[in-house]
Parts: structure tokens; C-alpha cells; sequence
């Protein structure tokens, strides 16, 4: 199994390569060559089968040599060790047709940590066998740096640095960050949004000085793992409901792309996916890009939801080389003049593939806490302001289709109080494994919007 860019111009890698690279050295993304297939008997063998032996046989293909059977086996049951639920994804009936997705069983509370976990123990395993140590910077909107923060927390052979825009993040999102108290972790608070944030870590990467010196390695969705594990929540949800002998779709709240760019490649794979529906907030980049055809960066907006508040998707490169036919050149020009206007106008064709694939919806504010209330009322399920987008959109497409609606809910709603609070006049509670958060004390620095600020904070403090 080979892995190549979207931009066209770095190496193939293997899978273990590419895992550790993160982005590639043309400032692409790296995807698989080829996506394995899946035939109807193998997804439906699937059926009851657990979680971890779900995961092994999606993942399994994906990996080349990197991993003998036995390893990955051991490497995914110990992954999924701290999830909360045996499930570890249960799906929950909200109405007619209708499915919640519960993605908040993991040791953060979020969607991210089925990939992070997983990610965590590849990268042990694989610095393990080489003799290595890296440093692995993030950029997070919320949930993806305390899932980084909690997969490498203590190893010794890894340095962790996550970068999340202060004062724009949860105050539970942040104390996740903030709270851990192993030296080998650091959570930094940048002047900036998040698109700030994410600019300074593909600004470390492409400098390629830098990035041999320290040992760079990243864990964002621009990582092809993080993509790779969130696949298989879309195998055990769908034959749950009837795959592969009955269609599915699923809402999917997304700022970045990465996990509704998981359920495109579910589908490629052979999974029976009727539509995939992006549900954006009120930072609605994605959805204008297809409903106009233009690729177009805004003021980021803060929200309830901030996860979602980004304007630069960083996956939604890889649904353009797929929608492009894989055209690395075209990917580039794209990609080099969105840097330049912060605007690309998306080929025809392939805004044509884009919208066969993905349907699109947006949920403002008032939209987002009426959801809130109103899905409390209707089933009562308390859900986060995230996955109210995605509820709000979903139901909105409900009545196109028999074929079973699943919206994901990516976060617990405890990581977002007020707003759960402010909807229902419920306050949820954290879970008794983080009772003491707001107890515990806190290790932040707060750095400027600034490269070379940013590196030589790394150099001083990598090692430690």
C-alpha cells in the first residue's frame, strides 16, 4: 500500500512513512494510491461483531507491512481500552428513521479520540521499533489537542505541542489542554483563530529545516491516520441498520472536513452511502463553497460551536484531488491561490462530483440552541451545540429518502455547559472520570501569531 499527495510533486510513502510525515513535503496531503475494496460478503460478515475486530478487518488493508496481524489486533484493543462504552459508538433512535450517533465515549469526551488513541499507539509502536523521537505540533479548534494531550501524555520518546486560539475554545476544551501535568506535553494559547493556528503549523512543516531539525511529526486531520480510524464508526453504524443490504446516510458536523471525508472513503470502499450531508455552523465555507462553486475565506465568527468556527478546511483538499481525478497539479494551482486571494473558483466538473457526493446545510446560532431544546423535547437526548448543527441539517433531509438518517454527535454535552444549559435549563455533568477538571491547576503559555516565536519555543522546550 503506497501513499501519494494531492499536490503530486513528494515521494510515495508507505503507510508508516506517511503516518509519521503528516504533511507531505509539497505541502500536500497524503492519500492512499488506491482504496482497498470491500465486497457485499465482507461487510456483511461484519454484523456482530465488535467494535475492535470491525476496526481490524476496515483498517487491516490500509496498512501494508507496517503492522503483522497480531500487533494491529493489540494495538486496537488497546486503543479502545478507556472508552466508556462497550459499543464505543452506540447509535441512539432520536425519531422516525432517525440516529444519533455517540461518538463522546472516549477518554476526552469527543469524536476525536477513536483516531488519537489509535494514532498514540501506532506512533509508540512504530518509535519503538526504529529507535526514534519526535516532536508532534497540533493545531486545534477544541477537541483535537485534548485527544492529542491524552493518546501522548508521558511517553518518552514524544514531544507534544498543541497550538489553540485563546479565548476561543470551551473552558472544559481547555482545561483538557491545560490540566495534564507531564512535561513531554504542552498546550499553548496563540493570538489568533484557529485558521491562525493552522497556518503556523503547515508554516513549521514547510520549512523543511526546521521541521529535520526537531523531528516534526503532526497529528491534525491532515494526518492520513486521523482519517484512517474515523472510518470505521461509519462500517459499524451502517450494518447495524441493515448494510450492506440497505442504503445509508449520514449528517455529519464538520469544520475541517476530516471526518465527513472518512465516510467519503467508507463509500469508495463499498459501503452502501446514500449521501453524506455536511452540516456547518454559522463559519459556513463549506456549504457556500457548493452551493456557489467558490472556494471563499471569511472572517472566522465565534460560535457556540467552536470546533466548527474555521474557514480553511484542510481535508477538503483531498475531496478536491478525488473530485479533480486526482490531479496533483490542479490541486496546486488551487491550493497556491487560495494562499494568494483567499478565493478559488472550483473547475466545474469537479464541483459537478463534489455535489453528486455531498449534500450541504448550515445551522446559525439561534437555529443551533433551538435544536438543542427541541431534541431534549422531542426524544430526550441532551446533545452539544455541534451535533444540533448536524441534528438541524439532518432533519431537514429526512423526508428525501427512506433510507435511514445517522447525524454524528461529536462531543459530549458536558464539554459545552453553558450553551447545553442556556438551551435546556439542564446543566450536564462531566463524568465521574473528570469530576475534579476545574480543580485540577492549569500549564498554559500564551504565544504571538509568529513563526519564529513559535519555533524557537520549541526548540527551548522539546526534550523536557
Amino acid at each position: 500500500m503506497k501513499y501519494i499527495s494531492t499536490r503530486g510533486q513528494a515521494p510515495e510513502l508507505s503507510f508508516e512513512d506517511a503516518m509519521l510525515a503528516g504533511l507531505a513535503r509539497d505541502g500536500g496531503l497524503y492519500v492512499p494510491a488506491e482504496v482497498p475494496q470491500m465486497s457485499t460478503a465482507e461487510i456483511a460478515a461484519l454484523a456482530g461483531r465488535s467494535y475492535e475486530e470491525t476496526a481490524f478487518r476496515v483498517i487491516r488493508p490500509f496498512l501494508g507491512d507496517s503492522f503483522d496481524d497480531e500487533q494491529l489486533k493489540a494495538l486496537i484493543a488497546r486503543a479502545h481500552a478507556g472508552f466508556s462504552h462497550e459499543a464505543r459508538a452506540p447509535l441512539v433512535q432520536l425519531g422516525a428513521n432517525h440516529f444519533l450517533l455517540e461518538l463522546f465515549h472516549g477518554p476526552t469526551l469527543a469524536f476525536k479520540d477513536f483516531a488519537m488513541q489509535l494514532i498514540g499507539q501506532m506512533f509508540q509502536a512504530v518509535l519503538a521499533r526504529r529507535g526514534e523521537r519526535i516532536t508532534i505540533v497540533g493545531a486545534t479548534s477544541g477537541d483535537t489537542g485534548s485527544a492529542a494531550i491524552e493518546a501522548f501524555r508521558g511517553l518518552s520518546n514524544v514531544d507534544v505541542f498543541i497550538l489553540f486560539p485563546h479565548g476561543r475554545v470551551s473552558e472544559v476544551q481547555r482545561r483538557q489542554m491545560t490540566t495534564p501535568d507531564e512535561s513531554n506535553v504542552h498546550a499553548l494559547a496563540l493570538d489568533g483563530d484557529f485558521d491562525a493556528c493552522q497556518a503556523r503549523l503547515k508554516d513549521m512543516f514547510n520549512d523543511h529545516a526546521f521541521r529535520d531539525e526537531v523531528g516534526l511529526a503532526g497529528v491534525n486531520s491532515i494526518n492520513w491516520a486521523r482519517v484512517l480510524a474515523q472510518i470505521v464508526y461509519y462500517f459499524t453504524a451502517a450494518v447495524t441498520l441493515g448494510a450492506p443490504y440497505r442504503p445509508v446516510r449520514f449528517a455529519v458536523p464538520t469544520g475541517n472536513f476530516g471526518d465527513i471525508y472518512a465516510g467519503s472513503i467508507a463509500r469508495r470502499m463499498g459501503l452502501p452511502i446514500e449521501q453524506l450531508v455536511i452540516a456547518t455552523n454559522q463559519n459556513d465555507i463549506l456549504h457556500r463553497a457548493l452551493e456557489t462553486g467558490v472556494y471563499e475565506t471569511r472572517g472566522v465568527i465565534p460560535s457556540i460551536s467552536p470546533s466548527m468556527d474555521i474557514q480553511v478546511s484542510s481535508n477538503f483538499e483531498r475531496a478536491l484531488f478525488d473530485a479533480t481525478g486526482r490531479e496533483g497539479g490542479a490541486v496546486a494551482r488551487l491550493m497556491a491561490e487560495l494562499g494568494e486571494t483567499g478565493r478559488f473558483a472550483i473547475p466545474q466538473e469537479a464541483l459537478g462530483n463534489l455535489r453528486a457526493l455531498y449534500a450541504t446545510g448550515r445551522a446559525d446560532e439561534d437555529e443551533t440552541r433551538a435544536t438543542i431544546a427541541d431534541t431534549f423535547a422531542r426524544s430526550g437526548q441532551v446533545i452539544c451545540p455541534h451535533s444540533a448543527v448536524g441534528v438541524k441539517v439532518a432533519r431537514a433531509r429526512l423526508a428525501g429518502s427512506r433510507a435511514p438518517m445517522v447525524t454524528l454527535a461529536t462531543a459530549h454535552p458536558a464539554k459545552f455547559p453553558d450553551a447545553v444549559e442556556k438551551a435546556t435549563g439542564i446543566r450536564p455533568a462531566l463524568p465521574p472520570q473528570m469530576a475534579d477538571l476545574f480543580e485540577r491547576p492549569e500549564r498554559v503559555t500564551r504565544v504571538p501569531d509568529d513563526l519564529a516565536a513559535l519555533q524557537a519555543l520549541v526548540r527551548e522546550q522539546r526534550g523536557g
